[in-house]
């Protein structure tokens, strides 16, 4: 690699400084967090810079470099303490060999806040023996990270937001104290499902915690291999742990509905001593004390004062709790465990496991048992914290100011959740939800909780039914279900019904591009083993859109790793006969 190289990715990572703040990249650095977790770390923390390493052959190169980025060239280097000594140690070199400089270079156009890119610079002349090190560490930017600043630096806030990074993913990866701007750094491994694109992150507190860093660097170092393989082989475990939970109705024994009045003020229930847990949930004591031993252990419950707590992951347990994921505890620890059983009758076959378990597709299945289909279209509805950025699509909010009010079409619309959410937030649209017969009557029940019940109608009826003259059309996971023949049969029947002006919406999770870790792949095997559909990347989608004559215009991401496909006909051109 040249120089070259380095000018690329000094002039990526500015755009990259350009382009986003603290609020629109916490939610890429850390999939997993909730709205109060987001809210606290940006009240918190400011986005300080984005860091790299290069390796200029002098000096005035990288001043050269710097100006072609259109960045200040004349700011002037320090010496870099920390990524000095994490190189000496990598590549067993001298520190005193290593002349690592920091230049904090600021970035026009990051608006009020300014922000900068970090430039850690080691030269390396041609013909120097430290070429090697400087192909190594521009192949794996082992230097490269994020950079969060704590400008109000106390030590228990200092210690909370620790532990806040380390719950959601991300692993202590060094630190240390640079004495010449009395500055503590403590870096993180990125979570695996990260999607800002860097692998590492910092955590800039100004000023010396000697105590603070000694914690970070003592954090527990990784599992070895055959331990970390020992604890992904008891995944089955887990799900059927979590499973009984919910079938024993644990949640609820631990913080019984009268502790939950929504007329009083929010307060933790009193811990559970275990022989009233076995009265409640009539098990074993003995056996209880063993689950929530590893309850415990997963963070479902927490043990105080000789009795458990109902942690807040727990409480989704619960099946009156907000966005409840009872009913998916119930499925996946049923009839999707079962199936997933026979999983190498579906690698073997490419056929689904279900269908060679139960003899029949689930569709079928759960149709034919309401009880079950009850369950299903419920954990379906567990997941609907991804609707919530939906009605505010520019779609939606485009028809809501149609003169003549609008109608959204759900296609295969389950519950009616998603449909409910845009009607609620736009009062002058109207819906037709479309669904298999059983599955209209629950859609029915949930638009009159709702309170639009006045303002949607429902047909009864399959893919080709798919009623015309809607503004906006609505497929919310359905296409995943099915292979590509059918997607594009699915669309057709869409694209026919749709007027030249209509919107169509696809909700789906999407394969990374580039192979990262993602919900999506979970997911996929899941769809392999239980349906016979599969997830596909944006590319696939916008094929099979194209197939069916639509373009896709947009996708945006949504919580739960979700995405929104926004797609319409193509525009005719001018002249063009229509």
């Amino acid at each position: 690699m040249t120089t070259e190289d380095d000018t690329s990715r000094l002039r990526a990572t500015a755009d990259f400084v350009r382009r986003h703040d603290t609020a629109t990249l916490l939610p890429l650095l850390l999939p997993g967090l909730d709205t109060t977790a987001l809210r606290s770390l940006t009240r918190h923390l400011r986005f300080a810079h984005a860091a790299l390493l290069v390796f200029p052959p002098d000096p005035a190169a990288l001043y050269a470099d710097l100006a072609a980025c259109g960045l200040p060239a004349d700011v002037p280097p320090g010496p870099s303490t920390v990524v000095r000594e994490r190189l000496a140690e990598r590549h067993h070199r001298p520190v005193a060999a290593l002349d690592v400089t920091i230049r904090r270079v600021p970035v026009p156009g990051t608006g009020p806040t300014p922000r900068t890119v970090e430039v850690f610079a080691l030269p390396v002349p041609p013909g120097s023996g430290l070429r090697p090190l400087a192909d190594h560490e521009r192949t794996h930017q082992h230097e490269a990270h994020l950079a969060f600043e704590l400008p109000d630096p106390e030590p228990v806030l200092l210690r909370g937001l620790r532990a806040l990074l380390a719950d959601h993913g991300a692993t202590p990866d060094g630190g240390g104290h640079n004495p010449h701007e009395n500055g503590t750094v403590l870096y993180f491994t990125a979570p695996a499902d990260s999607r800002a694109g860097y692998r590492r992150l910092e955590l800039y507190a100004p000023g010396d915690h000697r105590a603070a860093l000694a914690a970070h660097l003592a954090a527990p170092a990784p599992r070895p291999p055959a331990e970390t393989l020992l604890r992904l082989l008891t995944g089955a475990w887990t799900t059927q742990a979590l499973a009984v939970a919910a079938r024993l109705r644990l949640p609820e024994a631990l913080e019984p509905a009268e502790a939950l009045h929504p007329d009083e003020a929010p307060h933790p229930a009193a811990p559970v001593d275990p022989a009233t847990l076995a009265h409640r949930t009539g098990t074993h004591p003995r056996a209880l004390a063993t689950l929530l031993r590893y309850l415990t252990m997963l963070g479902v419950v927490t043990p105080e004062d000789d009795g458990h707590r109902l942690t807040a992951v727990g409480a989704l347990l619960r099946e009156d709790a907000p966005g409840s994921m009872r009913p998916l505890a119930l499925m996946y620890g049923g009839p999707f465990y079962r199936s997933f059983g026979a999983l190498d009758h579906a690698v073997r076959t490419g056929e689904p496991a279900f269908d060679h378990l139960y003899g029949e597709n689930h569709f079928d299945h759960f149709a034919r048992d309401p009880e079950l289909a009850e369950l299903f279209d419920r954990s379906m509805a567990a997941s609907a914290r991804m609707f919530d950025p939906v009605p505010a699509h520019p779609a939606l909010t485009a028809a809501a100011r149609l003169p003549a009010g609008a109608t959204v079409v759900d296609v295969a619309g389950g519950n009616g959740e998603l449909l409910a959410r845009v009607l609620t937030a736009h009062p002058r649209l109207r819906g037709i939800l479309l669904e298999r017969p059983h599955a209209v009557e629950a859609a029915r029940r949930t638009m009159a909780e709702a309170g639009c019940a006045d303002r949607c109608e429902y047909r009864a009826g399959d893919f080709a039914d798919v009623p015309e003259g809607g503004d906006v059309y609505l497929l919310s996971r359905v296409l995943h279900d099915w292979d590509d023949r059918r997607c594009r049969a699915i669309l057709r029947h869409c694209a026919r019904a749709m007027p030249a002006h209509a919107d169509l919406l696809v909700l789906e999770r999407l394969l990374p591009a580039d192979g990262s870790p993602s919900l999506a792949t979970a997911w996929d095997l899941h769809m392999l083993c239980n349906v016979g559909g599969r997830e596909r990347t944006a590319d696939h989608y916008g094929a099979l859109l194209a197939a069916a004559g639509l373009d896709l215009l947009a996708h945006t991401p949504l919580p739960l790793d979700a995405a929104l496909l926004h797609a319409r006909r193509p525009a005719t051109p001018p002249g063009a006969r229509t």
